[in-house]
């Protein structure tokens, strides 16, 4: 299919967009692909594109405005990866207040 420039160009509307969108998913993870057996976690999705996540692998949906569907995987950012850092850094910070907060109430009693 060749576009024109004097063509007018007639967008997929959300709702179809979306339903191609779950249909690729589906096609390349399987029916079950958002049960929490399989690891897959939704970062970001809108009707037109979606992002999941599964240890270091993203892969990114998008769908065009003629409803061709893209897909690319590539493996998680630096900026994940940092993210993912400082959340188990604060909750090991915040299980180690809390131990030094009960071993400083049980000695004052």
């Amino acid at each position: 299919m060749t576009i024109h420039p004097d063509d007018e160009l007639d967008p997929i509307p959300p709702q179809e967009a979306q339903q191609r969108l779950e249909q690729a998913i589906v096609d390349r993870l399987g029916d079950d692909w958002d049960s929490e057996d399989t690891g897959w976690l939704v970062v970001d999705r809108t009707a037109y594109q979606a992002r999941l996540t599964k240890g270091k692998i993203n892969l990114d949906f998008y769908v065009d405005l003629l409803g061709n569907v893209n897909i690319e995987e590539k493996e998680t950012t630096l900026v994940q990866e940092s993210g993912r850092f400082i959340a188990w850094f604060l909750i090991a910070l915040s299980v180690a207040i809390a131990v030094l907060i009960a071993q400083i109430v049980q000695s004052i009693s």
